[in-house]
């Protein structure tokens, strides 16, 4: 069912509002306060623009060019060559949710009244992401500082009636056509304009608050995905204990450990070799540890949702209207969302290393307690999940790379005036690329687990685990037997875990996990 406009005041926009614009194609309409405060702010701009005095952003020249006073009767060509000249984008067009973010999150910027853009500037904005005009924006071009100038700029353009954009229906054509289409007038940018519309941090910052949605769901994920290899491998819930937890209060790993209790909770497998026979005295670190790897990830996930929900309630340009004057600032700067970026990137790569491990417990016959090797119907004619394993481990070598940072980087621009750039889009892209990679290493891990699991029979999973079991069978991914073409099978279970249905077969047998 289609929820309702997003309404962008001059508060911030939630999580939730940025992923049902940026995904579920939600509108948007700007709430009267904002409509005011934008008006307030265009006075400002106006009365500044009138007077002798040069202002910087107003009626001057930009970055390394700021000392140009501009005459009255050049600003609308300043603002038009500000923008056709940043949107300098290069390389394959971004995802269609990303540009949506990112024009929400400049729209949430104008309603707070700290622009001073016209009220039909913004309403056009609104406008485009109503009828679903997207605006192409290329992968290259934004140093992440003064933010995201090219991608922003190629956003611009549009509302100018320039470059190309892609309709609701996904078709590519000159941004005109789209507005004509949609009975949209293009605006001529007045003085200021150019500059609100192309500042701000708004493609890394709905990069992240995606991300951080993604993660979440993932890393709940990643629980199941361990205790069917817990599981799978004979391992102990044992070390899963609340109080053992409570020794070490980290709060992510107290969540991570109360979920794989109830996920193997009544689990048959578990219950097989609980009794005073069993000599197994510890588990690998790749099973015991989870609670540790997966909560420190948790932990780290929720301190980059508080950085992500500082700059929500941000108001990021250069200059800023603050009361009756105008301000040069460096807010725009990426820094504080940089970081984050990289360390989520981080988080994704280390969280998919363990999987790999757990996996590849399964498939070596002298550490998977009697199944057979590699997973195999019939060792040496067949070779089971032997290659899966591989897939696993070269996008975990791929999620190392991306783990680099970028935001150690910077190269000066601008003759030397931004001389210190964060990097931040760069950052945001590639963990993108890390989230994806985590996807397909869980979703190996959970097929592989499934298949063990199976082959533990007449010992029955727990509750939860085999809920997701009886998923994948009943999407067509059969159990064990002969090797068969194992890529749809694997592409299919990325689909169900980025879904969210792995996560939620479990769910609907315990109860939401935390």
């Amino acid at each position: 069912m289609a929820r309702g406009p997003v309404d962008v005041g001059v508060g911030p926009v939630s999580f939730a509002d940025l992923r049902a614009v940026a995904r579920d194609g939600a509108p948007v309409r700007l709430a009267e306060d904002a409509l005011a405060a934008i008006a307030r702010a265009r006075e400002v701009v106006d009365r500044l623009a009138a007077a002798q005095t040069p202002t910087y952003g107003v009626s001057t020249g930009f970055g390394a060019l700021a000392t140009r006073h501009i005459p009255a009767e050049m600003r609308a060509q300043l603002q038009r060559s500000l923008v056709r000249s940043h949107a300098a984008g290069s390389g394959p067009e971004v995802e269609r949710e990303v540009v949506r973010a990112l024009m929400l999150l400049r729209l949430s910027t104008l309603a707070t009244g700290h622009t001073g853009v016209r009220v039909e500037t913004a309403r056009l904005l609104a406008a485009l992401l109503e009828h679903g005009i997207t605006p192409v924006v290329r992968e290259h071009g934004s140093l992440g500082c003064s933010g995201d100038l090219a991608p922003l700029a190629h956003c611009a353009l549009a509302l100018m009636g320039e470059g190309e954009v892609r309709d609701a229906s996904g078709t590519l054509l000159p941004a005109a056509e789209a507005l004509a289409a949609a009975g949209l007038e293009p605006v001529q940018l007045a003085a200021k304009e150019g500059l609100a519309l192309i500042n701000g941090t708004d493609g890394m910052l709905g990069m992240l608050v995606l991300a951080i949605e993604d993660l979440r769901m993932l890393l709940r994920t990643a629980d199941v995905a361990a205790a069917m290899s817990v599981e799978g491998q004979l391992g102990t819930d044992r070390v899963f204990a609340a109080d053992l937890q409570a020794i070490r209060p980290h709060p992510g790993q107290a969540l991570s450990a109360a979920n794989l209790t109830a996920l193997l909770a009544d689990s048959g497998v578990v219950a097989s070799h609980r009794g005073p026979d069993c000599n197994r005295v510890q588990d690998a670190y790749s099973l015991r540890c989870s609670p540790q790897v997966h909560g420190a990830a948790r932990d780290t996930v929720e301190h980059a949702a508080t950085v992500a929900t500082r700059e929500l309630a941000s108001a990021i340009d250069n200059p800023v209207v603050l009361d009756d004057r105008v301000e040069s600032n460096g807010n725009f700067h990426g820094a504080p969302v940089a970081y984050v970026l990289d360390f989520l990137a981080i988080v994704a790569a280390d969280v998919a290393s363990i999987s790999e491990r757990r996996t590849d417990r399964f498939l070596d016959k002298a550490r998977n307690h009697g199944l057979p090797p590699f997973l195999a119907d019939d060792p040496g004619v067949d070779s089971g999940h032997m290659i899966a394993q591989y897939t696993q481990a070269a996008i975990v070598s791929d999620l190392k790379r991306l783990a680099v940072p970028a935001s150690v980087d910077s190269i000066p621009s601008s003759a030397m005036q931004e001389d210190h750039v964060s990097m931040g889009w760069s950052a945001a892209r590639k963990l993108r690329r890390a989230v994806d990679g985590l996807t397909r290493v869980l979703a190996i891990e959970v097929l592989t687990a499934a298949r063990a699991l199976d082959l533990r029979r007449p010992l029955e999973p727990s509750p939860a685990t085999g809920a997701v079991i009886a998923l994948l069978r009943s999407s067509g991914i059969d159990g064990p037997g002969p090797d068969r073409h194992l890529s749809p099978e694997i592409e299919a279970v990325v689909g169900l875990v980025g879904s969210g249905a792995v996560l939620a077969a479990a769910e609907e047998v315990i109860g939401d996990l935390q």
